[in-house]
């Protein structure tokens, strides 16, 4: 190979850290969010239908799959807030730029954490409870 020639393999490979992961899920989070709300949004439009329709498009919210889907936004709702905070935190502070990889990890078990109770109440019904 020539000097000037990178593998395909190099090229493609991830270089980022905590920073580009914390970009990266904020990034995904703010989305699933948007999409949520947007979903939520025709949800709500659907009692112009009558509430007969509205409450059998309801009693959907009831399914597993469902309920996972909640436990996601849960966790995303808190992930996308605590992990603004940090970028605002940072902001003001400069000096915390270099406990970003910290910061980051700070936020993500936080996010966990409050997520894991959350997430164990909300499926609870599913199991009789």
């Amino acid at each position: 190979m020539s000097a000037g020639v990178v593998p395909l393999r190099e090229w493609l490979k991830y270089r980022g850290r905590e920073g580009m992961w914390a970009w990266i899920l904020h990034r995904i989070t703010g989305l699933g969010v948007m999409f949520f709300l947007i979903w939520h949004i025709l949800d709500i439009f659907l009692i112009a239908l009558g509430p007969e329709e509205f409450n059998r498009f309801l009693a959907l919210y009831k399914a597993p799959p469902f309920r996972i889907l909640e436990i996601f936004l849960v966790f995303s709702l808190i992930y996308h807030a605590l992990n603004g905070a940090r970028i605002i935190i940072m902001d003001f502070a400069p000096g915390l730029m270099e406990h970003e990889a910290r910061l980051f990890w700070v936020v993500l078990i936080l996010a966990v954490v409050i997520t894991v109770p959350a997430g164990a109440l909300m499926v609870a019904p599913l199991f009789g409870g």
